[in-house]
């Protein structure tokens, strides 16, 4: 640790020497444009000769941003805008000295590959969210939604614009027409909105702007320049009407005699989707039946710790402004705070049934994949005082099982009820934009709930508060949040989430949680406060706080993995801020951790040094160490007394190659291992990319991952004494899987993806053994292992003779596995006219259990190939009406 400390500071001390100062102070450009009057708007064709872009004067004399900041950019880049009562125009004018060897790369919609011109509107004038075009020379657009003063940048807004590119003897240009509709803002009379706009030289990898943005000015949209000249112009209130309708039909393996299972199915649905915007600030987004036949699938995972994994939410509706509805229970800078924890987790809605039905020998069940969504409706937006507001309603269906015996009798059991949802959001803006202070409330509601389902909530909420204050030019920053939660239902709902693996009440030696049995609510906190600073210089650091009371329950609406925990996190940083002959910028950081529990254990403590490079040929690479010296886990026994694990060091390092080359690759492999050798793990993912024509992208992703902890858990049994043994075992872990992906663009509006990916996980146990003294100083000491003559092995079941009397004392199933998957994607996606869209589907799935002492390669082929496939094929098409 020490030796790691030195080279720390001393590296420190070498860029502390080549790094130069920044500027501090940046004068504000300003551009001026002018209504188009009695002249003709410009014709979007890329070619800018026409009589309206006459009216206004160029705008120019962008600046390097990367990778040399402040410097004069390889080209220049010019730029007009004018406007008419509809429709704000772009015209833009990219010099290039060798117009031969602009990068005509395509992709989807908002791939951003290529040679690209960007402007980012703050229509809003807010100083922390914007909106962003941008074209690629070859025409792919780009449109994002920029919230939190940069910090976010939403792919899913899709707005309805225009756009025409077009290469000549001087470089390339461009053209934009831009709906008032789809922009935001006041009815001054005078308008005045923050601007910027970004090039990039994709041979250089090169980004200059308009605006001046030094790299060490906290923030983006605060630092944009401005566009005036605005005048008269009528707020837009949007109305769009989305119909779809949806054929699919899907195959599978047929189950002999099983009449749920007969090999095919299909189905013919339609829904709607509608935008309208009650202001011009703020919109009313409608759902009906909404449809998520085109979403990729979800990548295998195997989680051997007991805690739920999070999945990104990929489903449109839910996915255009988030930002607005995201609450983060601890998100910071340091990492390891459980940053995926948030209030509102909107793949709890539309979820997968949570009732289960026992079903007889003779009896077969249609257990339904998912929940459906009746209806949903989203208001959000922002008003040009500063207030952002969300609110999103939305109600799933009674969903049923069926059953039906050998003689074709048939009931029916409720296996999700009829359950509404609502997330309230609110944030006001003060203080010249520097601060702000919000609010968030969480409801669900469950109706019905019969004896099969009584173990569900019946209602829960959570009330939530957070702010932000900076200063110092937004240099220095202090922000936090609160959160109160509050579940309902029988006592058998309660009793079941006290004893959950997020909360485990029944935990022995945890004097400070005990399971009431007669509770019919629970009320817990959680919070975080954090200041820090973030900008002008080389240094940046974070420190703070972050809780979660044991009574904390968000799971019902968001997404929760333990609570029991305080926790302290300190992180610095250090950048520079100019590229020198070997790097083009460089980053060192230094953190720590230390965690409670509320009954005032000292849980955990861990160090971390890391780093990393931008080299001067593009390629980049990072590296970073850890060591905790302080780790127990209150967890690891379910139930069971809180566990001491053995002090550990791990590594992680990356390399990726320059992505602007046809041919790359990417690298990355992190391990840990415990000081005493009692358990380890390894980790290697690979990556290659090949992009032989600027429309057509290939890459294969493989990995591998090897577990092996002599300590791992596999249950908790009573044996016939009454006692409990806290069984684990000895695992030695496998699993291997690999992405593949293909993108090919017929043209911007046209493209074939392609996504696959097989997967394996096999773990084999041996070394039986229970816990014993399970905080005792050495590994040896915290168990007692079983010998070959206390095992036996017969019909997939051990059993255990502990004293040798010739009684079996208890039995445990066999706990080795191998799970074996395929998953894929081809879709085919047609946007036929701005904002109506055809898409072809075809999503494949192969989930088996394979043979846990096969080889992971034998098992792996013995279990996809060959097998039949579920095969979903679905025609989904959408047409959007702007009234």
């Amino acid at each position: 640790m020490s030796r790691l400390i030195i080279l720390s500071t001393l590296l420190f001390l070498y860029f502390n020497v080549q790094a130069q100062d920044s500027t501090l102070v940046v004068p504000k450009k300003i551009y001026v444009t002018a209504p188009i009057g009695e002249e003709a708007p410009p014709n979007i064709d890329g070619l800018l000769n026409d009589s309206a872009w006459n009216l206004v004067e160029w705008a120019g004399d962008y600046i390097e941003f990367i990778p040399d900041e402040n410097t004069e950019p390889t080209d220049q880049t010019r730029f007009k805008i004018v406007y008419d009562s509809k429709f704000l125009y772009i015209g833009v004018r990219c010099y290039d000295s060798e117009p031969d060897k602009i990068v005509k790369r395509m992709s989807r919609r908002d791939g951003f590959e290529g040679d690209f011109i960007e402007f980012n509107i703050d229509s809003y004038h807010d100083k922390r969210t914007a909106f962003s075009f941008t074209t690629s020379v070859s025409g792919v657009k780009g449109d994002e939604f920029v919230s939190n003063n940069g910090t976010n940048w939403d792919e899913s807004w899709n707005p309805i614009w225009y756009t025409k590119t077009n290469i000549d003897e001087e470089g390339w240009t461009a053209e934009f027409k831009i709906p008032l509709s789809q922009l935001k803002f006041g009815s001054s009379e005078n308008q005045v909105w923050g601007l910027q706009s970004t090039r990039r030289i994709f041979r250089a990898e090169e980004r200059s702007v308009w605006q001046r943005k030094p790299i060490d000015q906290p923030g983006w949209v605060s630092e944009f320049g401005e566009l005036h000249g605005l005048k008269n112009i009528e707020p837009q209130k949007q109305l769009e009407i989305q119909p779809y309708t949806v054929t699919s039909g899907e195959t599978y393996e047929a189950e002999e005699g099983n009449p749920f299972r007969d090999g095919n199915e299909s189905e013919l649905t339609v829904g709607l989707d509608a935008k309208i915007g009650v202001t011009n600030d703020l919109t009313l987004d409608l759902t009906v039946n909404p449809d998520f036949g085109q979403v990729e699938a979800d990548p295998s995972a195997i989680a051997l710790d007991g805690f739920q994994i999070f999945f990104r939410e990929q489903r449109p509706f839910f996915v255009e402004n988030k930002n607005i509805f995201d609450f983060r229970v601890s998100e910071s800078e340091a990492g390891n705070t459980f940053g995926f924890d948030n209030v509102f987790y909107s793949r709890r809605i539309g979820r997968s049934p949570q009732g289960s039905v026992d079903a007889g020998d003779t009896e077969f069940v249609d257990q339904p994949d998912n929940t459906p969504i009746i209806g949903a409706a989203k208001f959000s937006g922002k008003t040009k005082d500063g207030w952002a507001i969300g609110a999103l309603e939305s109600v799933t269906a009674r969903r049923y099982a069926t059953i039906r015996n050998g003689v074709g009798e048939e009931r029916r059991q409720i296996v999700e009820p009829l359950t509404n949802y609502f997330v309230g959001r609110l944030q006001k803006d003060f203080n010249d934009r520097n601060s702000y202070i919000g609010g968030i409330f969480t409801g669900t509601n469950r109706d019905d709930l019969i004896d099969e389902l009584d173990f569900l909530h019946k209602s829960a909420f959570t009330g939530g508060l957070d702010f932000k204050h900076q200063w110092h030019n937004r240099d220095w920053y202090v922000e936090g949040n609160f959160i109160v939660s509050h579940v309902k239902g029988s006592a058998e709902a309660i009793q079941n989430t006290q004893e959950s693996i997020t909360h485990l009440f029944q935990r022995v030696g945890a004097d400070h949680v005990t399971v009431d049995e007669n509770r019919t609510a629970l009320t817990g906190t959680g919070g975080n406060i954090q200041i820090g600073k973030i900008g002008n210089g080389h240094w940046r650091f974070e420190s703070g706080g972050t809780w979660r009371s044991p009574e904390l329950e968000l799971n019902d609406l968001g997404f929760q993995r333990q609570s029991d925990d305080i926790r302290h996190y300190t992180w610095v940083g250090y950048q520079t801020l100019k590229p020198d002959s070997t790097f083009r910028r460089v980053g060192i950081n230094y953190n720590h951790w230390a965690a409670f529990d509320f009954g005032g254990n000292h849980n955990y403590l861990q160090f971390n040094t890391n780093s990393w490079q931008n080299w001067k040929n593009n390629w980049f690479t990072n590296v970073g160490f850890n060591f905790a010296p302080v780790d127990y886990d209150n967890f690891a026994l379910r139930g069971g007394p809180r566990l001491r694990q053995s002090q550990w060091v791990s590594f992680w390092n990356s390399i990726n190659t320059d992505n602007r080359k046809k041919v790359r690759f990417s690298f990355f492999q992190n391990g840990r291992r415990a000081v005493d050798n009692s358990f380890r793990f390894y980790s290697v993912e690979t990556g290659l990319t090949y992009q032989p024509i600027n429309a057509l992208r290939i890459s294969a992703s493989p990995s591998l991952r090897i577990n092996n902890n002599k300590l791992q858990y596999i249950d908790n049994i009573d044996d016939v004494n009454g006692s409990v043994r806290y069984l684990n075992g000895e695992i030695n872990q496998r699993t291997l899987s690999m992405s593949f992906r293909l993108n090919y663009n017929i043209n911007p509006n046209l493209t074939i993806q392609y996504w696959g990916q097989p997967f394996i996980s096999r773990g084999r146990y041996s070394n039986f053994k229970h816990v014993t003294s399970p905080e005792a100083k050495y590994f040896e000491d915290r168990f007692m292992a079983y010998t070959g003559d206390q095992l036996s092995f017969s019909d997939e079941t051990f059993s255990v003779d502990e004293n040798l009397d010739g009684n079996t004392d208890f039995t445990f199933d066999d706990p080795d596995f191998s799970f074996v998957q395929f998953r894929s994607n081809l879709v085919v996606r047609w946007e036929y006219v701005p904002g109506s869209e055809i898409f072809l589907v075809w999503s494949q799935d192969v989930s088996q259990s394979g043979d846990p002492t096969q080889g992971l390669l034998p098992s792996l082929g013995d279990n996809i190939f060959g097998q039949k496939p579920q095969n979903i094929f679905l025609l989904k098409a959408t047409y959007r009406f702007v009234l």
